[in-house]
């Protein structure tokens, strides 16, 4: 099977990877020519074409005519959708998938018959099921749900960088859920320790949230 990323930053690249580990032939399209040649460099079974995946042309030179899959992972919603339309309407791909950073932009792709992928969906569902349900509930009733998930990379220099959960001083109004490491989620816990590199999802209410940025990623 052939699919055809577009979009480079740390969901393309990753699901490139991935893909190319478990034997998928993919190509990846990333519209930044000093990110493409980065890619290029790590992932020597894939190939990656720098350029503008709202670009027919560009799209051509990375053979999505032979595509079965296209994933439009880039971090603008409206740039999916168009990759996404020109994949399906003008190439004829079997399936078009497109990742969604605004959930309210879902019932759009939806309408369109457009697959879509909302990580902001997923990690409520995983909060749902995994997380301190009492905690998350008793933050919701005081705070009437004025709360933001957030999502925050830990930096090598960052103050919380190899540090347990425990030791930091994050604001009472938040509550770290879970840990993007690599290819796995940890579900944070007091003795968690948070690496350079991981990527932590948070609920914080909207008062909190630059409280916490600091806490885990230092001023900015």
């Amino acid at each position: 099977m052939y699919v055809l990323i577009v979009g480079g930053g740390k969901v393309g690249y990753s699901l490139a990877r991935r893909l190319a580990d478990e034997g998928f032939d993919a190509s990846l399209v990333e519209k930044e020519e000093r990110m493409a040649k980065r890619i290029a460099e790590d992932l020597e079974q894939v190939l990656v074409i720098a350029g503008d995946g709202c670009d027919p042309g560009r799209l051509e030179d990375a053979g999505i005519a032979r595509a079965q899959v296209v994933a439009a992972v880039t971090g603008d919603d409206e740039d999916n959708l168009i990759i996404c339309q020109l994949a399906r309407d003008t190439f004829g791909v079997p399936r078009v998938i497109a990742r969604v950073n605004n959930p309210s932009n879902e019932i759009t792709f939806k309408k369109l018959g457009i697959d879509t992928v909302s990580s902001t969906t997923i990690i409520s569902k995983l909060i749902e099921e995994e997380a301190t349900i009492g905690d998350i509930f008793t933050l919701l009733a005081l705070k009437r749900g004025k709360l933001s998930i957030v999502e925050l990379i830990i930096g090598p220099k960052a103050p919380a960088a190899d540090k347990m959960i425990k030791e930091l001083r994050l604001p009472a109004d938040s509550i770290l859920a879970t840990i993007v490491r690599e290819s796995h989620i940890i579900f944070a816990k007091g003795e968690t320790v948070l690496k350079p590199g991981d990527s932590i999802i948070a609920l914080a209410t909207t008062d909190s949230e630059m409280a916490l940025r600091e806490a885990l990623l230092g001023k900015e």
